[in-house]
């Protein structure tokens, strides 16, 4: 296909040309704002190799009936209230990787960026939660932790 075909094209079809430039803009806009909001998203093998290597505090959003049926080991059962840097349950956690957890990763998402702008350096949320961690085949602990 040559530029000459392509410009007859847009000439043709003006709306589908401009939803097609619309659509391409907004997925660059989309995936530079990914790479520069200062957290990671993390798949459930990326959050094993995290926990392993480089000791990360995973943070659950839980409701707490939720966490005690089952999450993931060392996992603490955090509010979002207690998003808090001073707060008892992130003391002394802004140097440390935090993995910021729930059921589906939906409000995950939204305090990790919390965190971030709290001032934590390495922050990450588990993309697809609990859920996505339980599909993977990786074990859950049931209790209070």
């Amino acid at each position: 296909m040559t530029v000459q075909e392509l410009l007859a094209f847009a000439e043709r079809h003006p709306y589908l040309s401009l939803a097609f430039v619309g659509l391409t803009l907004a997925i660059v806009y989309t995936e530079i704002a990914r790479l520069f909001r200062g957290y990671k998203a993390l798949r459930p093998a990326e959050l094993t190799v995290l926990i392993n290597r480089e000791d990360a505090l995973v943070v659950d959003l839980s409701a707490t009936a939720d966490f005690e049926k089952g999450h993931i080991a060392g996992a603490r059962s955090v509010t979002p209230s207690q998003l808090d840097p001073d707060k008892k349950p992130l003391a002394g956690a802004k140097q440390r990787p935090v993995v910021v957890v729930c059921r589906t990763g939906q409000a995950s998402a939204a305090a990790a960026k919390k965190l971030k702008k709290a001032g934590f350096e390495q922050v990450y949320w588990l993309d697809g939660g609990v859920l996505a961690w339980q599909q993977a085949d990786l074990p859950l602990v049931k209790g209070r932790g």
